[in-house]
């Protein structure tokens, strides 16, 4: 939510300390806003730690998406350079273990340039050169992509929230924020749970993920949004520093992300996988890893929607992804 006009120097507030939010206000702080975050919680806990860590231009699909996504990267490397955030520039991999995933990644890397990425398909050993990882038996090639980055989702908030602090943005951690309503033509008011005076802002920034249904209900109920719930998996540190050498995706993701949706031969994918495994379809399921900086391989991911969102973990899921990741992909050591 914003004020319908604000001047050059205005004070801002941001709503949730997850990703999106301290990246809003790292922008408004450069800008020389005057800048207050304001989280429920003593650090992030939603979305913004229980996920891959993957900064993934390849996923996107070209246009004003895909140019996010590369800024988003750069502004990762300049994280780590600031605030000495851990990130790796590891590249990605998308494998191929059946023909007609590999036909889809030929097709992809012809098109790529078009949507403004730049692949090169590799042949089972010039996969195997970048990683350890790809199960060699049936591998028909990869496609490298060299601009995905990795950052340990668990530390990242909480290490750009303290280097934000420093750089003069006030962080009210522990801070439950109940209201938000314009206020006059060019303000906008604040409520905080425990606290009887409204706080004023020129401009306020709602990136509370899930809690937006709490903020706004009927803005929720009317926007046609429906939560999404995601289900990962991570294992130990893998022994004697053994690493993945880089992001893995198998030939199920390519019916995930759009921006495979150029590819003629992505509907055999799709056919093929809904006649031999519809049990993956059912629960949104494709595999993928990626690897932290203390050596854990974190694995996924499965997506279920609206009313099928539990507070649960499926045992059944949890099972499928397993049985899938065991396909295409080796480690060590997967206890989990």
């Amino acid at each position: 939510m914003t004020a319908t006009s604000a001047p050059e120097s205005t004070s801002v507030a941001i709503v949730g300390a997850g990703i999106l939010g301290l990246a809003h206000a790292w922008s408004a702080r450069q800008r020389g806003h005057r800048v207050t975050v304001f989280e429920r919680d003593r650090r992030a806990s939603g979305a913004s730690v229980r996920n891959f860590g993957m900064v993934w231009p390849i996923g996107q699909a070209g246009g004003p998406l895909a140019e996010v996504a590369r800024l988003s990267r750069e502004r990762w490397l300049q994280a780590a350079a600031a605030a000495r955030v851990w990130v790796t520039t590891c590249g990605s991999l998308h494998l191929a273990h059946q023909e007609d995933e590999l036909q889809v990644l030929r097709e992809f890397e012809e098109l790529a340039p078009q949507h403004g990425h730049a692949c090169e398909l590799l042949s089972p050993a010039e996969v195997s050169q970048r990683t350890p990882a790809a199960n060699a038996e049936g591998l028909r090639g990869g496609l490298w992509s060299a601009i995905e980055l990795g950052v340990n989702p668990r530390q990242a908030s909480a290490a750009l929230a303290g280097w934000l602090s420093t750089q003069g943005v006030e962080m009210a951690l522990g801070r439950a924020v109940t209201v938000v309503e314009p206020q006059g033509d060019c303000q906008v008011r604040l409520r905080l749970a425990g606290e009887r005076a409204d706080r004023v802002f020129d401009r306020v920034v709602v990136c509370s993920g899930a809690d937006f249904e709490t903020l706004f209900p009927d803005h929720f109920a009317e926007s046609g949004m429906r939560r999404c719930k995601l289900q990962m998996l991570r294992t130990r540190p893998q022994i004697g520093g053994w690493r993945l050498g880089t992001h893995l995706a198998s030939g199920l993701t390519l019916r995930h992300y759009a921006n495979f949706t150029c590819c003629p031969t992505l509907g055999e994918v799709r056919r093929r996988i809904a006649a031999e495994a519809p049990e993956l379809d059912e629960h949104g399921i494709h595999v993928m890893a990626s690897q932290d900086d203390e050596g854990h391989v974190i694995l996924g991911d499965s997506h279920e929607y609206g009313d099928r969102v539990t507070p649960f973990d499926s045992e059944e899921i949890n099972a499928l992804m397993l049985r899938e990741l065991r396909k295409v992909f080796v480690l060590p050591d997967w206890s989990i």
